[in-house]
């Protein structure tokens, strides 16, 4: 069609209730130019507020198609990167693979320590800490924080059967108080906080197989923390009273 029969055919469209969107992509034509051939025709108030709606609605979905999408490719990465781990971990591969998440995740004082919400990553870790120093989980301690709206006996039972802590061996449970912000579908299990007694030297054990392995790196990083050492030299006030 030429410009004629697209600027009528255009205004059939716009009279017959069609947006902007919809004639540009039903045509091919930009939104400036129909802006240019349509403004001089009129639309009812019932058109402008389906119009009007039908962008709010646009609008809202927009996000998450955005959100679909990007969990599409996520889910995509992962199902790709999990045939990545081919075959057997190495003893050596699996203690560091232990230090690396006790670094990030437990405790830095006193005995072996380490909270988490993950039952994944609690399930590994207590049977790293059994494998690598000889000792029990049925000596363990375990500690839960919870919400109030949160049943304190049922999630007990659920992480002594996932780590094999007796339940016996569970501390008195922190209970948050219930808060309006909470969302009672996002509360998974709670945290459990796991405590391997008499552990000051094995924690020890974890930071120097850390050292060794950031060996080289811990030259470099000592190396700035000398040169940047007046940073640290900053006067605190002192509370007298």
């Amino acid at each position: 069609m030429n410009n004629r029969e697209l600027k009528n055919t255009a205004i059939r469209m716009r009279k017959g209730g069609k947006s902007y969107g919809e004639i540009s992509k039903t045509l091919d034509v930009a939104k400036s130019t129909l802006s240019y051939w349509l403004k001089s025709i009129p639309i009812s108030k019932m058109q402008r507020s389906l119009f009007y709606t039908d962008r709010i609605r646009k609008l809202a979905e927009g996000p998450r198609g955005s959100r679909a999408r990007r969990q599409k490719e996520i889910e995509i990465i992962l199902a790709q990167t999990k045939d990545e781990m081919t075959g057997e971990i190495t003893d050596n591969a699996y203690r560091l693979f232990g230090a690396g998440l006790y670094w990030a995740e437990g405790s830095k004082g006193g005995m072996l320590q380490i909270t988490n919400s993950d039952p994944a990553l609690i399930y590994f870790m207590v049977r790293w800490f059994e494998k690598m120093f000889a000792v029990n989980r049925k000596t363990f301690f375990a500690k839960l924080n919870i919400y109030s709206q949160q049943n304190n006996i049922n999630l007990k039972e659920f992480w002594s059967d996932l780590s094999g802590i007796p339940i016996e061996r569970f501390g008195k449970s922190y209970i948050k108080p219930s808060s309006k912000n909470v969302k009672t579908n996002n509360l998974y299990y709670g945290t459990i906080q796991i405590t391997v007694p008499k552990s000051s030297d094995m924690k020890w054990r974890v930071f120097g197989w850390i050292q060794g392995a950031l060996a080289i790196q811990n030259k470099h990083v000592s190396r700035n923390l000398v040169r940047w050492e007046h940073l640290r030299r900053v006067e605190r006030s002192v509370n007298l009273r």
